[in-house]
């Protein structure tokens, strides 16, 4: 394997910037640390070319902004692999937008392939093996060692290949403009603005009376803090489940913390007065000042939307069959179940279904249309 340069500098960013400028197209992938500390964020980009991979390390380039005409540049094609997460981290450390985008999994998706992961597809097509093992690595760290700068160049350096491969199939099976379209949509996914209380985010507090959200609230905004003060993902201080368990016993004894499954000995003495002191905060709140769960209006027992689902659901399986495709991949349920809500009889109808895209209307409508009639 050549030598993979990381950049370190803003100007050996730059100057790799100009570089990329005249390609027209080039591979991209990021590592981030969400394993390892408090606040996730990027900790290595690695980018290839048909020459070379090159590795930029943003945890000391400061100005990477002369990526953004790069990334934003409609004539160069930016392939990557699983680009959601990648394209909400870019977004949200950098500010860097991505256009031109070939993603080569939702492409598998569209192509039926049964495993969609980057080594068994390059395992497959090219017989290169990956080495996983540092998937969750910490990348924060510094310096990185060899097999790790390895490890990160292997994740791009094959993409070039994989999408001339994948572009051929789909333009072969008539399917390139459905995976033009899911592509321009991916490029616009950001992660969601967190506001409101923690609670309300956690799974399993749908069900919870309110008081119990109030110390389920107060047990999480402690962990927060505790996670911060460690530099360590919250996860990692002490889990769910045993937050959830505390919040329903509602008991500031010290035998409350005894036998919750996920809290042993050692968490209980390093934090059992803390958690005991959040519950007594939680039991505190006045009444009004207790979060609540949203609840959604209980829905009517509609028989006939049942059975136009159930219809819908029928023709699908039958042309996911037909299509060699997943049937979640051909229309997902949330789409189905809008078509079976609107109940279209038209095609001026079906304009109207939300979360129907163009190839969908194009390729399915006829078929949609005619099972529910």
């Amino acid at each position: 394997m050549e030598n993979i340069d990381i950049l370190t500098t803003n100007a050996q960013l730059a100057g790799f910037a100009g570089e990329l400028s005249e390609e027209s197209a080039i591979a991209v992938d990021l590592e981030a640390d969400s394993m390892h500390n408090y606040r996730e964020k990027v900790c290595l980009i690695q980018i290839s070319t048909l020459q070379r991979t090159v590795l930029i390390d943003p945890l000391a380039v400061s100005n990477l902004t002369p990526l953004r005409p790069v990334l934003e540049d409609m004539t160069i094609r930016k392939i990557f692999h699983a680009a959601d997460y990648d394209l909400r981290c870019l977004k949200r450390d950098f500010n860097l937008s991505v256009r031109n985008l070939f993603d080569t999994m939702i492409s598998a998706q569209l192509l039926g392939e049964e495993r969609i992961g980057l080594a068994d597809l390059l395992r497959k097509y090219f017989a290169v093996e990956l080495d996983k093992k540092y998937q969750r690595a910490d990348w924060s760290q510094r310096p990185l060692t060899a097999e790790m700068i390895r490890y990160a160049a292997e994740d791009t350096r094959h993409l070039h290949r994989l999408m001339e491969l994948f572009e051929t199939r789909l333009k072969n099976l008539g399917r390139l403009k459905w995976a033009t379209e899911e592509f321009v949509l991916m490029e616009d996914v950001r992660f969601a603005e967190n506001g409101g209380p923690l609670c309300l985010r956690f799974k399993g507090a749908a069900t919870l009376p309110r008081r119990e959200l109030g110390i389920l609230e107060k047990l999480l905004q402690w962990r927060e803090e505790e996670g911060e003060r460690l530099n360590r993902p919250v996860y990692k201080v002490i889990g769910n489940s045993p937050l959830l368990e505390l919040a329903q016993r509602k008991s500031q004894d010290k035998e409350a913390l005894l036998g919750i499954e996920g809290l042993p000995p050692r968490l209980t003495e390093r934090y059992g007065s803390a958690l005991l002191t959040a519950v007594g905060e939680g039991l505190a709140l006045p009444e009004e000042e207790l979060p609540q769960f949203p609840r959604s209006p209980r829905k009517v027992k509609d028989p006939g939307l049942d059975e136009r689902i159930k219809r819908l659901k029928q023709w699908r399986q039958q042309a996911a069959s037909d299509y060699a495709l997943d049937p979640g991949v051909l229309i997902n349920n949330t789409a189905l179940e809008a078509m079976a809500q609107v109940n279209p009889r038209s095609w001026a109808e079906l304009e109207r279904v939300a979360g129907l895209k163009s190839w969908q209307k194009e390729e399915l409508g006829a078929g949609l249309l005619g099972a529910l009639a």
